[in-house]
């Protein structure tokens, strides 16, 4: 296979569809190279049209159960997809964004195929509108499946943006009444949390470009400001100005942020 010519997969696809083409050709590139993933990567990636049937068969076969085969599954996601398109927008920016910020990641396939990180912020973005469209149980299923394949428990309810980098994934948490706008980063087991039995809105509220080191706990209904970093393992109880730098336990400011964009640096040194 010519993988080199993007007329292989579409007229103008690299213009109409950049990170598609980018997932098409790294995905031609694969099977040729490892033949014993050929079918795999043939069946998610190179005989779907698109990225929305794609992305749709992926998490399908992933999510689907014996009581809920993975055909109905797909039914759903696709039926979300259709009704929602700025879903399978935000999960192209995920990929960019992973793609851009994560030194492991060597082509836009590697999070498609392989991030359960991105996996489980998709699977949320199902979960989503599910809920908003009052369909709750099985927005449930979605998390409950989500929070066992991938080990990122993310409520429907709560509301993230795009851009987002979710790396390694296992220990995530983030609660029903959470928001993180666009262009975050955070690590594994971190957790976005309540402090107690309190109801109503009472998770962070996390603002653009800020970076989320490993194991940090950030809890109640606080405002961690825009291109803040906070430390691997801190924990979080008051609110965090924009463009500062917090650490410890409780977490204090130590300074400001030494760069615009930490959530794009990736530097967690304090």
């Amino acid at each position: 296979m010519e993988v080199s010519n993007a007329a292989n997969f579409g007229p103008d696809i690299a213009e109409i569809d950049p990170v598609w083409s980018h997932v098409r050709t790294a995905a031609a590139r694969e099977a040729e190279r490892e033949p014993i993933l050929a079918s795999l990567l043939h069946a998610t990636v190179l005989n779907q049209p698109r990225f929305e049937d794609a992305l749709s068969y992926h998490l399908a076969q992933k999510i689907g159960t014996v009581e809920a085969p993975a055909i109905l599954v797909r039914q759903t996601i696709s039926e979300v997809f259709a009704a929602a398109p700025d879903i399978c927008v935000a999960a192209r920016a995920d990929i960019v964004a992973v793609y851009e910020r994560d030194p492991a990641c060597k082509s836009h396939l590697d999070p498609f195929l392989w991030f359960k990180g991105f996996h489980a912020l998709q699977t949320y973005r199902v979960a989503h509108w599910l809920w908003r469209q009052r369909r709750e149980a099985l927005a449930m299923f979605f998390q409950s499946r989500a929070s066992s394949l991938f080990g990122v428990d993310i409520h429907p309810a709560a509301k993230v943006g795009k851009g987002i980098m979710i790396d390694h994934g296992t220990g995530v948490v983030i609660g029903e009444t959470a928001q993180v706008d666009d262009g975050v980063s955070m690590l594994h087991g971190v957790t976005l949390g309540g402090t107690g039995k309190e109801t109503g809105d009472r998770h962070p509220k996390v603002r653009r470009g800020v970076l989320i080191g490993a194991g940090a706990t950030i809890l109640g209904n606080i405002e961690i400001g825009a291109c803040a970093k906070v430390a691997s393992g801190s924990v979080v109880l008051h609110p965090v100005p924009a463009g500062c730098t917090v650490a410890g336990v409780p977490a204090k400011v130590v300074g400001c942020v030494d760069c615009p964009e930490p959530a794009l640096s990736m530097d967690h040194r304090v």
